[in-house]
């Protein structure tokens, strides 16, 4: 019988960049996002008594070997767990650009460990599962969860204790995010490969590490009193320092394009025309204005006018990662 999950990608205000452990995915620095609504990841995963390895097939195409590897990672913890000994066949289908800079791999492995959980019956908690996630993707762990979630850094060489948490559901604080797409295609250096590239080459990393606890706090301040003008202060911040630490690393990381610019300077346009919107970008071209509820329509008109936006994506805050039993 097959299972089907649902989640939904994240976008980080203060930005996770850089591991302390690659083969776990333990991150560098903790972090805070918003999950995102109308953009989803839908899974199906069916056990089988076939041999080989676990398969994959991810928008209608063969997997990678490295997404294989990961795959088998994943389901081998949960055959351990569990004690069924089954291999996984996993479909899985985004309805929005994959690889492309708006956190695919979060909702994908978020959608997959809920997926596992299920049909292997291990019933493991949203934190929990957050653990297996964050194996596949660094940022995946928060996408077990709904609107604000918050990535602790955690300590534990094991990584048990890097895990997320919910600070407040979407509906408490019903944010809308306009998506400008400024590129439909794959980004050239993946997030993992960057990441990597920075802590080994930027003189500036250190840096980016120490003061990431002085941000994660003013946005969790922020967000717990609904205070606009504050989240918008630190996540622009925060976007525009890992940016600029992508620039620092040999050969530096430029994931904008000129779109990306010509949107920066639109959302700041807009703000200074009175409209409560801000920025944020993760690696990849493409930019999300976060805006104060009511004014997704003003911020979706603006952006669809820059020179280079192929489409704009409108959407609010979206719930953590589930099993569809209706589908």
């Amino acid at each position: 019988m097959a299972v089907f999950a649902v989640a939904h990608p994240n976008i980080a205000l203060v930005k996770y960049w850089g591991k302390r452990d690659t083969s776990l995915n333990l991150p560098a620095v903790g972090s805070v996002s918003i999950t995102l609504d109308t953009l989803v990841t839908t899974t199906q995963l069916c056990l089988s008594q076939a041999q080989g390895e676990d398969q994959l097939v991810l928008n209608g195409a063969s997997s990678t070997p490295a997404q294989v590897k990961k795959l088998g990672q994943l389901a081998q913890a949960f055959r351990n767990l569990s004690g069924i000994d089954k291999k996984v066949q996993v479909t899985s289908e985004n309805n929005f650009p994959t690889a492309a800079g708006l956190a695919s791999s979060a909702s994908g492995y978020a959608a997959l460990v809920k997926a596992l959980n299920q049909a292997f019956g291990t019933e493991l908690s949203a934190q929990e599962l957050s653990a297996f996630a964050r194996i596949g993707s660094g940022s995946a762990a928060r996408s077990l969860f709904g609107g604000f979630a918050q990535m602790h850094l955690g300590e534990r060489d094991d990584g048990k204790d890097a895990i997320a948490t919910q600070l407040l559901a979407g509906t408490e604080w019903p944010l809308e995010v306009v998506v400008a797409i400024a590129s439909e295609t794959a980004k050239d250096v993946s997030s993992t490969v960057g990441m990597e590239a920075t802590r080994t080459t930027s003189g500036f990393y250190q840096s980016f590490i120490e003061t990431q606890n002085v941000d994660i706090e003013q946005a969790i301040e922020a967000i717990r009193a609904r205070d606009f003008s504050s989240l918008a202060d630190v996540s622009e911040y925060s976007c525009l320092k890992m940016h600029g630490l992508m620039l620092s690393a040999r050969p530096g990381l430029v994931y904008w394009n000129h779109t990306t610019v010509a949107c920066i300077h639109a959302v700041r346009s807009l703000r200074a025309d009175g409209i409560p919107v801000f920025f944020t970008i993760d690696a990849g071209p493409q930019l999300k204005a976060v805006c104060a509820p009511g004014y997704g329509n003003q911020v979706a008109t603006a952006l669809k006018e820059v020179n280079g936006v192929t489409r704009v994506l409108r959407t609010g805050l979206g719930s953590g990662a589930h099993i569809v039993t209706d589908h």
